[in-house]
């Protein structure tokens, strides 16, 4: 019940974030609003510092930590614009893609084998894809397309943690994530820089905030639950997505939205779900599939 309880707030968490993403966007650029979201990250762990000192940027592994803040950055650059341009429901449903570029990903750089199941998840997280943007059927959206680079630039991401997570404590990656990101999404602020007004920056402040939430809430109920418990409650992300929509932005998502975000998270699901129970095995006998 504790990991429930941590991951329904983590996905009305970042679905309040989202939102509030798409409203400052009209009014403040991405890159802006990124720099501020990664600057208001890095207020967030305070606290870590404070208890931890300077141990946490303790690393062997600089360069490839770098190589994730700038792919993590442009991963950041593409979903808010998407947010900005594109309804919330259909850049929630997409952005449940990234897992299955990841494994696709992953057999490719780290050789992992995947089997028949595992692949058949991917294609139909490929054609739920394609189900909500419709390609040569409806006008390609810039913003779905933009959601679907930052998928793939987050996949690669994730990879990299993969990498990092073997000689990396999870604090370390955290910390220089923020720490890294935070400049790198000023360079391209300052060639658009605007002042926010009071209003703006506390509304900026809550996407920090909130998106610092969303995190350590979904942490936390991986830590406290097993991956099959926890996965199944972030299609909650898309619930909230569309109802906020809704109701502030006076969006009605369409049945492809609806009809291609379950395709995605159900194979998402089912790879995160797949994959757990295959590091349990590992000291075991067990078949990938």
């Amino acid at each position: 019940m504790r990991a429930v309880i941590w991951m329904v707030v983590s996905t009305v968490a970042f679905a309040a974030m989202h939102a509030l993403v798409r409203y400052i966007t009209q009014e403040i650029h991405v890159f802006e609003v990124a720099f501020f979201r990664n600057l208001f990250g890095i207020v967030a762990l305070a606290p870590l510092f404070l208890r931890y000192g300077l141990s946490p940027l303790r690393t062997k592994r600089l360069g490839l930590l770098s190589f994730r803040a700038v792919i993590n950055t442009g991963a950041m650059f593409a979903y808010f614009y998407g947010l900005s341009v594109s309804p919330l429901a259909a850049v929630s449903a997409l952005g449940f893609s990234a897992p299955i570029f990841a494994t696709v990903m992953a057999i490719f750089i780290l050789g992992e084998v995947v089997r028949m199941r595992r692949w058949a998840a991917i294609l139909v997280g490929f054609l739920g894809a394609l189900a909500i943007i419709r390609p040569g059927m409806i006008e390609l959206d810039p913003g779905m397309v933009s959601v679907l680079v930052s998928s793939v630039l987050w996949a690669g991401a994730l990879i990299v943690i993969k990498v990092l997570s073997r000689t990396e404590s999870s604090l370390t990656i955290t910390a220089y994530m923020a720490i890294l990101m935070a400049p790198l999404s000023l360079i391209p602020a300052l060639f658009v820089w605007e002042w926010p007004t009071l209003e703006q920056l506390a509304w900026l402040a809550a996407i920090g905030v909130l998106g610092t939430i969303g995190q350590y809430t979904m942490t936390e109920a991986l830590h406290h639950g097993d991956t099959s418990e926890v996965m199944p409650l972030d299609f909650l992300k898309l619930i909230w997505a569309a109802g906020i929509g809704f109701l502030v932005f006076g969006e009605v998502p369409d049945i492809f939205t609806w009809a291609g975000g379950v395709m995605i998270f159900a194979a998402a699901t089912y790879i995160a779900i797949r994959e757990s129970k295959l590091r349990k095995q590992r000291s075991g006998p067990g078949e990938p599939s």
